[in-house]
C-alpha cells in the first residue's frame, strides 16, 4: 500500500486533530512538523509522529529539509494562503484549515494554485451522518423544492481564548470574528443545500467583548440562493456552546438539523427523529464529531487515487465568495465598537 508522506505546521489546538487523525490513517506517515514555538512542535511530534520524524521552528526549514506529499496548514488565518504557495511551489499537496482565505487578494492567489496541485479545505461538516442524510432525502425528492433557510450559530468564547492566542481578534490576522472563525462551516451547509448565494443584506457588531477585539461577535446577514431566502445569525456572546441550527423549509416538509439530531416535520403531521450522534464514538469535541477523519481521509484518497476532491478550490468558491461578500456587506453599513 502507497503512503504518502506529510507535515503539520502550526501544532497548536487544531492540529491535535490532524495528528490524531493522521496517526491512524494507514496511507499517511506523519514525519514533520514545524511551529514558531519549539516546545509545541516538539509535544506534537513526540504524540503524534513517526519515531524519526523532526520538528522544526519554520515552514522554511520543513520544506527545505523534508520531502514530503501533503502539507496539513494548521496555523493562524493570515497564514494559510502565503504557506500554501510555499507548499505548492515545491510540488506539495496542501490540506489546509478554514478559512480558505480573509480577504479578495488572498482568494485570488489561491485561486491561482489551481492545477499545480491538490489544495484541499477542511469545511468537514459536509461529511457530517446528518448533512449526509438530508442531502440524500433532498436527492431523493420526497420533501419537494427547499422554500426558504435559516441558520443559527449560538456559541460562547471570553477574552482568553483571544489575548492568549496572540493572533485573534485582528483584523489583519484573523481576518473577522464569529463568521470567519466560527460560523464559516454553517455558511458553508447553507451553500451546499442551497448553491451559489448573494447577500440581501448584512451587520455586523461587537456585543460582548467590547474594547478588547476589533473584530465581530455578532453577525446577521439576509441571504438569497436563486429565489430562496435564508436567515443567518452567528454570535460568540451566548452562555455556552449550543448545538448549530439548520433548518430548510421545504414543499412537503421541515427539515432541521441541530447538532447531529435530525427531524423532519412532514406535511402530514408526522415527525421523524434521528439523533447520529449515538451511533458512533466522538473522538473530538462534541461539536467537532468525527468528520476530520471523513474529510481528511477523504482528500488522500483523491490525491492517491486522481479523483476529485469536493472541498477542492472550485467545490468551495461559493462559500469563500459568499464569506467575503456577506463582509463587504456587513462593514459597510456597521463597524464593531472598540
Amino acid at each position: 500500500m502507497k503512503r504518502l508522506c506529510c507535515a503539520i505546521v502550526g501544532c497548536g489546538g487544531i492540529a491535535q486533530r490532524h495528528g490524531q487523525v493522521l496517526q491512524g490513517l494507514e496511507v499517511a506517515q506523519l514525519l514533520a512538523c514545524a511551529d514558531i514555538l519549539p516546545e509545541r512542535a516538539q509535544a506534537l511530534r513526540e504524540k503524534y509522529c513517526e519515531p524519526s520524524a523532526r520538528a522544526y521552528p519554520s515552514l522554511e526549514e520543513l520544506l527545505d529539509q523534508e520531502e514530503i506529499d501533503v502539507l496539513h496548514i494548521c496555523t493562524p488565518h493570515y497564514l494559510h494562503v502565503p504557506m500554501a504557495q510555499a507548499a505548492a511551489s515545491r510540488g506539495v499537496h496542501v490540506f489546509m484549515e478554514k478559512p480558505p482565505v480573509i480577504d479578495l487578494g488572498q482568494w485570488e492567489a489561491l485561486q491561482a494554485l489551481q492545477g499545480q496541485v491538490r489544495v484541499g479545505v477542511c469545511f468537514q461538516n459536509r461529511y457530517n451522518p446528518s448533512v449526509a442524510f438530508c442531502r440524500k432525502l433532498l436527492a431523493e425528492g420526497k420533501p419537494g423544492k427547499i422554500l426558504g433557510a435559516r441558520a443559527f450559530v449560538t456559541w460562547h468564547r471570553e477574552a482568553p481564548y483571544y489575548v492568549e492566542s496572540g493572533w485573534r481578534g485582528f483584523l489583519d490576522t484573523e481576518g473577522g470574528g464569529v463568521l470567519i472563525n466560527q460560523a464559516v462551516h454553517t455558511l458553508d451547509l447553507l451553500t451546499q443545500f442551497l448553491g451559489h448565494g448573494r447577500v440581501l443584506g448584512a451587520s455586523l457588531a461587537n456585543r460582548h467583548l467590547q474594547r478588547l477585539i476589533e473584530v465581530e461577535d455578532t453577525l446577521e446577514a439576509t441571504l438569497d440562493f436563486s429565489g430562496v431566502r435564508a436567515l443567518f445569525y452567528a454570535t460568540t456572546a451566548y452562555c455556552q456552546d449550543a448545538p448549530v441550527l439548520v433548518e430548510l423549509a421545504c414543499e412537503h416538509g421541515v427539515l432541521r438539523i441541530e447538532g447531529e439530531e435530525v427531524t423532519v416535520h412532514w406535511e402530514d403531521g408526522s415527525l421523524y427523529r434521528k439523533d447520529f450522534a449515538q451511533e458512533e464514538r466522538i473522538d473530538g469535541k462534541d461539536y467537532w464529531g468525527n468528520s476530520h477523519r471523513r474529510c481528511i481521509e477523504a482528500f488522500y484518497h483523491s490525491v492517491l487515487s486522481g479523483e476529485p476532491f469536493p472541498n477542492d478550490i472550485p467545490g468551495v468558491a461559493d462559500t469563500a465568495e459568499l464569506m467575503l461578500e456577506v463582509y463587504a456587506a456587513a462593514r459597510k453599513d456597521c463597524t464593531p465598537r472598540s
